[in-house]
């Protein structure tokens, strides 16, 4: 229970911070009505579940030891969100929290990898500091471990997506709309760090 607990902990604070899979949660709650958005959330946990036992397993080596690898990464990842970005930007008002918002599970799941797996830097950190974990921790005890690191992962997000939706009536439109805007904002900006990294690299 001990070692469930310290991956139950570690997940909350690994995934708390804001980053791309948070914004796109928030995003798609404040955009889509709450069961279509608990399904989003659903398909954002199945890949960032992927991603930590990846990184448990090790994934960020092979990118290390193949750079041809890690600039493809880089390359996709940055265009794919630059374009998740600009597409928050130009989000319309009318659309925000209706069912005739703009939307399609194809995307979604596109997004969803997008945003947890073409990160090279957030593969090899997130390599780094599971397999610190990893071998800190008994072999026996490792998969209660990363049960709770998927564990937290269910709850932040499923908890986010149903916080954002039960509240976002609270705000008017205008408001919503320039939070999406804003989260778009900021995934340009990630967009713009991975390009940067990428061309550093050539």
């Amino acid at each position: 229970m001990q070692v469930f607990l310290q991956g139950l902990l570690f997940g909350i604070v690994y995934i708390a911070p804001i980053g791309m899979q948070n914004l796109f949660v928030v995003s798609t709650a404040i955009e889509q009505p709450l069961q279509r958005a608990i399904r989003v959330a659903f398909i954002v946990i199945a890949f960032d579940t992927s991603l930590s036992l990846a990184c448990f397993y090790g994934v960020g080596k092979l990118l290390q030891s193949t750079p041809w690898l890690e600039l493809t990464v880089l390359l996709v990842g940055s265009l794919l969100v630059f374009y998740i970005g600009w597409t928050l930007l130009r989000q319309k008002e009318s659309a925000m929290g209706t069912m005739d918002a703009a939307f399609s599970y194809r995307t979604a799941v596109i997004t969803a990898f997008s945003v947890a797996w073409l990160n090279p830097q957030a593969l090899i950190d997130g390599s780094v500091l599971l397999a610190a974990f990893r071998v800190s921790i008994p072999a026996a005890l490792a998969h209660f471990f990363i049960i709770g690191v998927i564990v937290a992962s269910i709850i932040w997000f499923m908890g986010l997506t149903t916080l954002v939706s039960k509240f976002k009536h609270l705000m008017q439109p205008r408001v919503l709309l320039w939070i999406n805007r804003i989260c778009g904002l900021i995934i340009i900006l990630y967009g713009v760090k991975l390009l940067a990294t990428f061309i550093a690299k050539i």
